[in-house]
């Protein structure tokens, strides 16, 4: 990965971008794209959309989610502390002790995820989320609403970490590199030419409701859509490999399959990455992806999907940790795949 690039990508990682409150990443998402989109999009549900070839009938939709999960102030007490809720899969047990940045009215505020000394008999082994609290250093609930209200959100206060050269760690992983990653492809594209209109989309809200993903493919109305997000790598000790797969770092990029994936979209990202010599690893998705594809299949009179994901370890924790090699493999097969198109491709499952 050249430096330009992996500077865009940490720029991102750098960002907030807990669900809901996107604005600041796709600002700087747009900013970046724009230098080589023929068109950028924006709609009301706050997605950036990059284009190429925005009269081309055949259209390519490629999501990546830009949102993280984050923490939801819920409620100040009387001493100043702030207790919160989820905004997606946050995980308590990964909370205790962490720095976080809540996102208040007139700035950031810097607190930590307060817990009951050992020697105090320390958190029970039930416990979660209410157990839990923000200590920004306040001292009363008064002092507190000067800085923060109900409804503000906070992230983990974390510096993403380059590993070996090799890896890269920190929070929100999952999916700022799905955004990353869709935004290099259109950029790469726009350098090579493609037969086929490409929408590279940052989308919203997917921790929480996928509701980004359905205003952009029903805005769009797309041929074919691929989710580019992340998935559960098992390459760590105490993972399971015969209950969850064999998923690994710098194995290559993951694709799906299952009842939602279009068999058709399948076969041409396997046969791109036979002419490239990629290898590629599989998941299942028997019923749902559980990703921003679920909601695309079902906008308008149906649009064909496929997954493609990132291995990731230590999912929805803040320390994620994936390959950069996977990412520019996964760039790579996408950029292929969709440069050797011709845009006369059925997807019909029925049809040679």
């Amino acid at each position: 990965m050249e430096q330009a690039n992996r500077s865009f990508l940490l720029d991102l990682l750098h960002t907030p971008s807990p669900s809901s409150d996107e604005v600041a990443i796709q600002k700087k998402w747009i900013s970046y794209v724009r230098e080589f989109a023929d068109e950028i999009r924006t709609d009301n549900a706050g997605n950036a959309i990059g284009v190429l070839n925005p009269d081309a009938n055949f259209k390519i939709l490629l999501a990546g989610h830009c949102d993280e999960i984050a923490l939801v102030i819920n409620r100040i007490d009387e001493d100043g502390f702030l207790h919160f809720d989820k905004m997606g899969g946050i995980n308590p047990k990964a909370a205790v002790g962490m720095k976080v940045e809540v996102l208040g009215q007139h700035g950031e505020v810097i607190g930590v995820i307060g817990v009951n000394a050992q020697h105090h008999g320390g958190l029970k082994d039930d416990f979660g989320l209410e157990d839990l609290f923000i200590d920004c250093g306040y001292q009363t609930k008064e002092e507190a609403k000067r800085f923060v209200q109900i409804g503000d959100l906070a992230v983990y206060k974390t510096e993403p970490e380059q590993l070996m050269d090799r890896y890269i760690s920190g929070r929100g992983l999952d999916n700022r590199t799905g955004a990353f990653i869709v935004a290099e492809v259109l950029r790469r594209l726009s350098e090579e030419g493609c037969n086929v209109g490409v929408y590279a989309a940052s989308t919203v809200n997917e921790e929480t409701n996928m509701g980004g993903a359905y205003f952009a493919a029903a805005g769009i109305q797309p041929t074919m859509a691929i989710a580019c997000d992340v998935t559960f790598a098992t390459d760590y000790p105490g993972v399971n490999k015969q209950k969850h797969g064999d998923v690994k770092l710098e194995g290559g990029p993951v694709l799906a399959k299952g009842a939602p994936i279009n068999s058709k979209i399948n076969k041409l990202l396997e046969k791109t990455a036979r002419k490239r010599n990629m290898t590629v690893q599989y998941e299942l998705t028997p019923r749902m992806t559980g990703t921003d594809a679920d909601r695309m299949r079902l906008t308008g009179p149906g649009v064909p999907i496929s997954l493609v994901s990132l291995p990731l370890r230590y999912m929805h924790s803040p320390v994620e940790t994936s390959s950069l090699k996977d990412m520019d493999e996964e760039i790579e097969l996408l950029v292929t795949m969709i440069a050797d198109m011709t845009g006369e491709e059925s997807l019909n499952p029925l049809e040679d």
